[in-house]
Order: structure tokens, then sequence, then C-alpha cells
């Protein structure tokens, strides 16, 4: 229903935050213009209802880690038991059903192959037809990008406004070692992306300066990003839909890229594989889906073919729990 979306304040509250996830209540108030109390208000009723959540992240390939997409195929009375077994491992987020609920697909992170270390942990009375872990080797977009964002709430101007005046340096660069602090901190932004400084400061035993200091340090290395997780119902994008597509690889790069522009596109990323180029996509139907295959996506040019699967449950989200909505 209408009155179930977010209205026009919403939307550009949302895309404040994600432009930056800790920027205080006020600026975004005095940009967008209205009053801070509307702003913490609009936000605590947003995160009553579950319709936000705010995780801080890490990225595994700034600390040297590799990242994986696994696709497990499985008979449909192992899927429950595999899904249950996959979340309760702490590497593992994005875990989804697929496919009339026999083909799970999970996002980890490992110095190891991921295939290998997945199977030490499977159900053993599982009936696994299939596992195939594909290597994330270039994110287009995704992580603290998000559809919100294309849809155009906020001006250029206002975007300008509110945009860190810092950003992580682009290109390769050396993994970044964490000390106790910074998994404390870490561990904590976890849990609530907006813990205030003064808890995060009581929490660790260490000074305000101090936690914004390495907050700051954290968010320019690239090994802390902070994912603003919303209800896609409400945004309009309730189907989600996996694609599988393969591209030759002197075309990769720029069918990743322009992909990426695409509204429909919640993260898409280059992989190992056959199918070397990943999406997720959000529309508002199963007819928005079919008009998105053969209109949009079917158009460029070096894609060679395409796999797409909608899925149909998220079992694990980012943060150790199910997504409310913008799922990968």
């Amino acid at each position: 229903m209408e009155s179930d979306c977010f209205d026009e304040v919403d939307l550009q509250i949302l895309h404040a935050l994600h432009l930056d996830a800790r920027a205080p209540f006020s600026r975004i108030a005095s940009v967008i213009g209205v009053s801070d109390q509307t702003v913490a208000r609009r936000y605590a009723r947003l995160r009553a209802e579950g319709s936000l959540r705010i995780w801080g992240l890490v990225d595994p390939s700034r600390l040297g880690h590799l990242e994986w997409l696994v696709r497990i195929r499985c008979t449909p009375d192992a899927a429950g038991d595999v899904a249950s077994a996959l979340a309760r491992r702490t590497d593992t987020s994005w875990i989804s059903r697929t496919s009339g609920g026999t083909e799970l697909v999970c996002r980890t992170s490992a110095p190891t192959p991921a295939d290998e270390l997945l199977l030490k942990t499977l159900p053993r009375s599982a009936r696994i037809l299939d596992l195939s872990a594909h290597c994330v080797l270039h994110v287009f977009f995704g992580r603290s990008d998000s559809v919100i964002t294309k849809r155009g709430a906020l001006t250029p101007e206002q975007t300008s406004q509110l945009s860190p005046h810092t950003a992580p340096a682009a290109g390769p660069a050396e993994p970044v070692h964490l000390d106790d602090i910074d998994r404390r901190i870490l561990s904590l932004l976890r849990g609530d992306g907006r813990m205030p400084l003064n808890q995060l400061a009581a929490e660790t035993g260490i000074s305000h300066s101090t936690v914004q200091r390495r907050i700051t340090e954290l968010r320019n290395s690239g090994a802390l990003y902070f994912d603003i997780d919303t209800d896609r119902a409400r945004l309009g994008l309730p189907i989600r839909t996996q694609l599988w597509l393969t591209v030759p690889p002197t075309d990769l790069a720029t069918t990743g890229r322009t992909l990426a522009r695409h509204p429909e596109v919640a993260f898409a990323a280059a992989i190992t594989g056959t199918r070397n180029l990943y999406a997720s996509v959000s529309t508002p139907s199963i007819p928005g889906v079919y008009e998105y295959l053969t209109n949009t996506v079917s158009r460029l040019p070096a894609i060679q073919s395409i796999e797409s699967s909608l899925v149909l449950h998220t079992v694990k989200g980012p943060a150790g729990m199910r997504s409310p909505g913008t799922d990968h």
C-alpha cells in the first residue's frame, strides 16, 4: 500500500545516513530543512519499526582476507539444516534461499578456500548436491552503497554538504592491521553503527577523542564501512533477484560499471568462475524483474549469458540476523 512507503522526509534522512551513517542529527536537519527533533524522532521510529538498522562492518579485503560468494544446492529436506549451520558461523553473512528453496547463497570471508571451510561445518546428514565458491575480485557497487542513493531524495548540493570530507583511498593498499582496541570498537559498531561516543568510550576504556580518532582512521583506511539496512518493501522494491552473468574478461570492468549505475542494482561484483559477474537486483514486482531482464540488462552488448534466481528468504543479514530489507 502506498501509505506504507517511506515519505519524502524519511527518504531524505535515509539518504543522508547512507552518505554519513554517524552524521549528527543537527547537520542532517540543517541540510534537509527540518528540526533536529524531527530527524531524531523519525530515526527512532524507523528503528523501533524494524525498518532501519545501521551496522558498522569490516571490509574483509582490507584485512587481507578473501571474500567469497558460495552457492550450495541441496535436497529440499536438507535446506533448513544447512541454512542453520551456515547461520551459526561467525564468518558468514547474507545467507539467502533461492530456486524453490533448494539453493543457498551466502557470503563468507577467509584466508583459505571457502568450500573447504564450509564443508567442515555443514551437517553430515545433509544431502549436498553441489557446492561452488566464487572469489569476489572487485566490487562495483555495494557495501556502503545503496539503491537509496540512486533515488534522488537529496539534491547534488545537499549530497555534497552531507558527504564525509575524507574518503577511503582508491586502489590497492597494504592490509590494515587491527589491534585489540580496534577490534573492540568494531565489535560494538557491528551491533549499533550509531552508538554514541560516550558509550563507546565507556565500553572500551579509552577517551572520547581516542575513540573518534580510531573510527576516523578505520573509515579512512577502508577497513570500516557502514551498512544502512532499510525495508525494501517500504522503498517499493520488495522483490530481490540474483543474477549470475558471463562476460568476456576484456569487457568485465566496463559492463560491471554500467551495471552498477542501474537504479535496480543493489550489489554488483566481478567474481571467479564461468559466471564472472554477479548482481543483486531489487524491483517493485515480478513483472519488474521481466522488464529489467528484457529491456535493461539484456541490452548490455558484452553479456553472453544470464542466470537469474528469485530470493525467497533471507536467513541471515550482515550482522548475524535476518535483514529487514535491502539485502545483497
